[in-house]
């Protein structure tokens, strides 16, 4: 358990406490968005699939031109501030951004900086259905950060205050074609006729690390899967519809702006989360 006042942080090679951590103020992560991050599950005192977010976090650092450590010494440092903080059950962020820079876009010649954070998460268990709002502004599926995680969360920020307004738990985009895309921080499946569907990565949707194991869980379930395009529409029609992410887990939505859908969880919903927490018990890097 994290101690009061007492939490512990990674930077830039030392575990210092938070009072005493210190970011520059020309960090190019504070001026400009220039970084990216991963959030993952800690169960057990283990990071969750530690491959697959790594990967994923290589690429998007490679997508922003940043230098990221080798896998082993990262995964060193987060069992590190794991342990210093005594946490079983938590949420992990890896956070490296363009480091010191010049007052504008240019990014400078300094090392990135390098953060690892915990905050403690409840034990995992069934999520309780959550509604969601679609909101106005469009994700940009061909932008320049399209399938990068990046710190530049602005519009996430925007977007999940309007749904806390409404009452909701998350906020749903369309695309630039008026496609479902994604939500602030989760991927969407939606369920009609016994068949799930998720938007494609030409949607601009960030490929989620719990998505892909959803899709492959489902293909070992002889559900029948399809990455579509589909209408923003498609959460409100459908029989049954969920969130994943790493923290949600599986996270059925019970309305979609206020309409009820027939069922919060359905069957499918179910079938999956209760494998996904499976899978969590049997392997923690699958």
């Amino acid at each position: 358990m994290i101690s009061p006042g007492h939490v512990i942080v990674w930077v830039d090679g030392a575990l210092v406490e938070e009072r005493e951590a210190r970011i520059s103020p020309f960090d190019h992560g504070l001026l400009t968005g220039d970084g990216v991050f991963e959030t993952l599950r800690v169960y057990r005192g283990e990071p969750y699939c530690w491959r697959r977010h790594y990967e994923r976090l290589a690429r998007s650092a490679s997508g922003m031109g940043l230098a990221i450590p080798p896998g082993p010494a990262l995964r060193r440092a987060a069992l590190d501030v794991i342990a210093a903080n005594r946490v079983g059950d938590a949420r992990l962020r890896i956070t490296v951004t363009g480091g010191p820079s010049p007052l504008g876009s240019d990014r400078g010649r300094a090392t990135p900086t390098l953060i690892l954070a915990v905050s403690e998460l409840p034990p995992p268990g069934p999520a309780q259905p959550v509604s969601v709002v679609t909101v106005p502004w469009p994700r940009n599926e061909r932008g320049a950060l399209a399938g990068l995680k990046t710190i530049s969360y602005g519009e996430n920020v925007r977007a999940l205050a309007l749904a806390t307004e409404a009452g909701a738990g998350e906020a749903i985009f369309a695309n630039t074609r008026g496609e479902l895309c994604e939500g602030t921080g989760t991927n969407v499946f939606v369920v009609t006729g016994g068949v799930l569907r998720t938007p494609p990565e030409d949607s601009g949707c960030l490929l989620g690390v719990t998505r892909a194991l959803i899709l492959e869980l489902a293909e070992r379930l002889t559900i029948a899967t399809e990455e579509a395009a589909l209408p923003l529409t498609a959460v409100a029609t459908a029989d049954e519809a969920f969130l994943s992410s790493s923290t949600r887990e599986v996270q059925a939505i019970s309305a979609v702006d206020g309409h009820l859908l027939p069922m919060a969880p359905g069957p499918v919903t179910t079938l999956l989360a209760d494998a996904f927490r499976r899978m969590v018990a049997e392997d923690l890097d699958p």
